[in-house]
């Protein structure tokens, strides 16, 4: 198995392959890791992917480091408008149901890339650097992959390269969408006059910059038509201008203390992710404007979801068929966060009826109801997968279940696999799912018994002893022969 790209989330798809028992290849062109400044948070997903793999504390000292504080609630923004966290139900049954890891949320990407690298490693996950792909042969019964240093073959190869994804255009996979219309810069900088800057979001006719919540952080967006040359390096000069320009001050940059970046608003999908042995994931199938880092969410999902099957199917538990479940379950939430980001690109307008838009959408979000919405989409509790069964928790990601001997259904998943809870009296469950799923029994109050694919997601659940729909959900999940992993 070869994946092609070693940022969040080539390592996080590598740390699930290796976990299925894959012997897995990590290519990347890079020397040694990008340290531009990106995403700075992680969504519940995100979070709960990697507590299901034993991450949490790290993550929590992460958090603790970056802020200072161990709990923090996070609520992020809708097109520079704060969400006040005094305004949100935090008894919505859909926030209340996913709350263990609210202390591992705001993760800088940098942090979260050095940590899924030491568990990829810690699996046995090999990263060639320096290794650029340059030809790409699917030859139906395998790939061989052309690089600078020589070719190699793999069973699969998975694209996680990037918005400009060489795996993408050399598999011939179209990538429609919108082309971009502003340029953004984002920075940590020294300055000799920050109190020429406003706290917060602030517009005016030549764009919108933020200043905060970091000290030193600015970002700047300009509707300019795009940036004419992306891959330029950022300099302290540009960002500068950039803020002199939207700030319509003379402010005064004198350093800056991580690598800048810049970005816009160029929205496109895959027309498919996948292609015969060739598949897509992360920015490498989906980009658009980063708000609320919600493309290295977006591509670490694709990564766990992708990551059990292709192990299952490579290792030969499983039919090929698996594999078209991918597309299908990670193209509506890909579509979703395309046009949550275009949204507030129209709303970041300086003209005045994106300013009148602004203004309506402000009150929307002065409310309790409109504010508690926000943050459900932003923290991903309300993402779910199509599938058949009428239980509240079917299709959904697992919530938040304490255990009757002090651990929780999460602490049970570190080594990847299914999952069954069980807790009928006579394990009425665990005897159907015997050796296609790890049984945990438990004699706590709550749902009866829920069958968790290793990625999470919810595939039958039941709050009686029937075990009605059970068997029918591990032969399509499970298979007849699919072990756990571990």
């Amino acid at each position: 198995m070869i994946v092609v790209g070693a940022g969040p989330v080539g390592l996080a798809l590598a740390a699930e392959l290796a976990l299925g028992g894959v012997s897995v290849r990590v290519l990347e062109r890079r020397d040694s890791p990008d340290p531009a400044m990106r995403a700075q948070s992680i969504n519940v997903p995100t979070a709960e992917a990697l507590d299901r793999r034993g991450l949490l504390p790290a993550l929590e000292r992460i958090q603790r480091e970056t802020l200072g504080v161990a709990g923090f609630r996070f609520t992020g923004h809708f097109a520079g408008m704060p969400l006040d966290p005094g305004l949100v139900d935090w008894a919505d049954p859909e926030l209340a149901a996913h709350t263990a890891v609210e202390g591992a949320r705001m993760i800088p990407q940098p942090r979260l890339e050095e940590l899924l690298a030491g568990h990829a490693e810690r699996l046995g996950v090999h990263v060639r650097r320096g290794v650029e792909v340059t030809a790409l042969e699917d030859t139906g019964s395998g790939v061989v992959v052309g690089t600078n240093t020589g070719s190699l073959r793999a069973g699969w190869v998975v694209g996680c390269d990037g918005g400009h994804s060489t795996v993408r255009r050399l598999a011939g996979i179209p990538f429609p969408g919108t082309d971009p219309e502003i340029t953004g810069y984002q920075a940590v900088v020294d300055m000799a006059d920050p109190e020429k800057l406003a706290d917060g979001w602030s517009w005016s006719p030549q764009g919108v910059y933020r200043y905060g919540p970091q000290p030193g952080r600015v970002a700047t967006v300009e509707f300019d038509g795009g940036p004419a040359d992306r891959s330029a390096p950022v300099t302290l000069a540009d960002v500068q201008s950039s803020l002199r320009r939207v700030s319509g001050t003379d402010v005064t940059l004198t350093g800056l203390r991580a690598a800048p970046t810049r970005w816009s608003d160029n929205t496109r999908q895959a027309a498919t992710y996948r292609s015969g042995r060739v598949f897509l994931a992360g920015d490498a199938a989906h980009v658009h404007p980063p708000f609320g880092g919600q493309g290295l969410n977006l591509g670490v999902g694709d990564a766990v979801n992708l990551g059990w099957k292709l192990a299952a199917v490579a290792s030969g538990r499983a039919r090929e068929a698996l594999l078209d479940t991918y597309d299908a379950e990670r193209r509506p939430v890909g579509a979703w966060v395309l046009d949550w980001t275009r949204a507030q690109i129209g709303v970041l307008r300086g003209d005045p009826k994106s300013g009148a838009l602004r203004g309506v959408l402000a009150d929307l979000l002065g409310t309790r109801d409109g504010t508690t919405y926000a943050v459900k989409q932003i923290a991903g509790v309300t993402q779910r997968v199509s599938l058949p069964g009428a239980h509240p928790w079917t299709g959904r990601y697992v919530p938040d279940v304490l255990l009757s001997d002090g651990t929780r259904l999460s602490d049970h998943a570190h080594e990847g696999g299914f999952l069954l809870l069980d807790r009928t009296a006579g394990a009425v469950f665990g005897e159907l799912a015997a050796g296609r799923a790890r049984v945990v029994r438990d004699d706590g109050a709550g749902v009866a018994g829920a069958l968790v694919r290793p990625d999470g997601v919810v595939v039958w659940a039941s709050d009686t002893t029937d075990p009605v729909g059970l068997e029918p959900a591990l032969r399509q999940w499970a298979g007849s022969d699919l072990l756990s992993y571990r």
